[in-house]
């Protein structure tokens, strides 16, 4: 599809339009401006991501020409089975030395490629009417760019309500891998540690004297990153490789740009011992939370030391110190989380086939290829049903 190309909808039109268009536009900044991703973010993301994505953004105005938002979206081949462990993955594989790309597809993603999903409507009241034209539109755009799924990828629980027009036009609503979330409604780490079960004190308690008990790490925040970015990005390769759900690869440009155009927000929490840098983590702070993004770690020392959950207290202990009020981590590696006494916070999937005749069939099958239903922790948590 030409990105001059327009789509009817019942009130207004969808137009697709290039980021250097979105430069000078008013209503590209009030799109994201509620969400601490902002546009900068998504712009960010375009530019410095080296993955196969085809960022497009969707401007949807309304039949009187007025802007009512701006929806980035992306293009990218996806593997169906990336969160499918066990026989049925092994089965893929072997089959795949055959056919290279059974079972990945063209999909059209709604949201971010770095990130949670969020609407762009321009003001929230708008939301419905973003939504039933997005539902109307989305199906007929994949399949002008010969994409065969249209995923709306990682949107937060609070969009259910406004997003139930997917669900009811053939979208089949998914969990993704969740978010977690910590209170911090405590004046300092000790009285926080104290409302720990006892095995789990007692078992932090000798990770912590482990560390303490080698050279002395010091923790030091900053907001610029650029003068470190060559140390701690092989760090960050280091855990992204082990990873083992892998969708993107951040780079050094992304730090260097989220340190730059997103200076408020940004801050980089640096460990080092003996003066190197062994562990690092990058934050986004908004308003009374935290975001912890990502985490690197130097392996040689990381694992003796327990570096993760001495990252993990520093972080903690300096928001709490800030006023904050909640600290949020990214999915995956449940375990530690659960017993830190963090609550899940759902993201969802909406995912249809862009065939009418096999959709009703993938509606069914796709659940089964849901990454949540193949992690035992998850269903330990005690909000789980709210997945």
């Amino acid at each position: 599809m030409q990105r001059d190309d327009a789509i009817q909808l019942p009130q207004g039109v969808l137009k697709v339009v290039t980021r250097a268009e979105l430069e000078n536009c008013d209503a590209w900044k009030r799109a994201l401006q509620n969400e601490c991703k902002d546009h900068r973010y998504y712009e960010i993301v375009e530019t410095t991501l080296q993955n196969d994505f085809e960022h497009h953004y969707l401007r949807l105005e309304d039949s009187s020409g007025n802007v009512r938002a701006i929806q980035p979206v992306f293009f990218v081949r996806q593997n169906l089975v990336e969160g499918v462990p066990g026989k049925i993955r092994s089965l893929v594989d072997l089959i795949r030395k055959i056919f290279p790309r059974f079972l990945t597809m063209r999909v059209l993603m709604v949201g971010c490629a770095a990130g949670t999903g969020a609407l762009g409507a321009c003001d929230e009241k708008d939301e419905p009417w973003v939504t039933t034209a997005l539902q109307a539109s989305l199906r007929t755009y994949a399949r002008q760019n010969k994409a065969s799924l249209v995923v709306l990828k990682d949107f937060p629980a609070k969009y259910r309500s406004p997003l139930e027009t997917f669900a009811l036009h053939g979208y089949a609503r998914i969990p993704s891998m969740p978010m977690t979330r910590l209170l911090l409604r405590y004046q300092n780490w000790d009285e926080y540690f104290r409302t720990l079960s006892k095995a789990t004190r007692k078992d932090l308690r000798r990770k912590f004297r482990k560390a303490e008990r080698a050279a002395n790490i010091e923790m030091e925040v900053v907001s610029e990153i650029a003068p470190f970015v060559d140390e701690i990005y092989p760090l960050y390769l280091a855990v992204h490789e082990r990873s083992p759900l892998k969708f993107e690869t951040l780079t050094k440009d992304y730090f260097r740009a989220i340190a730059q155009r997103m200076q408020e927000r940004a801050r980089f929490f640096i460990w080092r011992q003996s003066g190197k840098i062994v562990a690092f983590s990058f934050c986004l702070v908004c308003g009374d939370a935290i975001y912890d993004e990502c985490i690197g770690l130097d392996y040689s020392v990381a694992l003796d030391l327990h570096l993760y959950f001495y990252t993990l207290r520093g972080i903690i202990s300096w928001a709490l110190q800030q006023g904050l009020k909640y600290y949020y981590s990214n999915p995956l590696n449940y375990e530690p989380k659960l017993h830190l006494d963090c609550e899940l916070v759902p993201l969802d999937l909406y995912v249809r086939h862009t065939s009418a005749l096999l959709n009703p069939i993938f509606r069914r099958v796709v659940k089964y290829l849901g990454p949540t239903s193949h992690d035992p922790v998850l269903r330990r948590f005690p909000n789980a049903d709210q997945l």
